[in-house]
């Protein structure tokens, strides 16, 4: 059993990072192996609407300048996505959503490659519109008939600074009950 993790952030290991870190941390307690994939310094570009995924249906992209592909195979090959993303302008990082319009498209070019895993949506926030970048990011994974699972509160954690989110008792509470709730989700998918 494996969940992957893509960082969206334009800050390698800053806020983000340190939320999923968190839920890994419960992840990994249950014998889920992790990986995270940190997009910081990658130039992801958006979907370019060509349609070619469709007619070539081969679970990849045209598009082969960056690392979108290798992307795809590592969610079809996991039990579980996480994709985490700081909040800009009251939304996902634009990293997020190129990701999001890429690896859709190919995946429902492909019968929904994710379909039925298990995916999560961690949103780190200064301050406002962390809930409106939660929605964009759980549009993916229902668009993709996959299962999103929850925690005891929204997966949201606040800070500004990077570190700061480490001062959000509530927010890291609840990366560890979203990844006690992923890790039980994944097992009972899995019997």
């Amino acid at each position: 059993m494996k969940v992957v993790a893509f960082n969206t952030s334009a800050r390698k290991d800053g806020n983000t990072a340190i939320l999923i870190k968190e839920v890994f941390g419960e992840l990994e307690k249950a014998q889920i192996k992790t990986e995270l994939i940190q997009l910081a310094g990658e130039n992801l570009s958006g979907c370019q609407g060509c349609g070619k995924c469709f007619v070539l249906k081969n679970n990849k992209c045209v598009f082969t300048a960056d690392l979108l592909n290798s992307y795809v195979a590592k969610m079809i090959e996991a039990d579980g996505i996480i994709i985490g993303s700081p909040t800009y302008f009251a939304d996902c990082s634009a990293q997020a959503k190129a990701l999001i319009e890429r690896a859709g498209m190919v995946s429902r070019a492909n019968n929904n490659l994710f379909k039925r895993k298990v995916g999560a949506a961690v949103i780190s926030v200064r301050r406002g519109g962390a809930i409106h970048a939660f929605d964009s990011v759980n549009h993916f994974f229902t668009i993709g008939e996959m299962i999103t699972v929850g925690a005891n509160y929204w997966n949201i954690g606040i800070g500004r600074e990077i570190g700061e989110v480490k001062n959000d008792e509530e927010g890291i509470n609840t990366m560890r009950s979203l990844g006690q709730n992923m890790a039980w989700l994944i097992k009972k998918i899995k019997e």
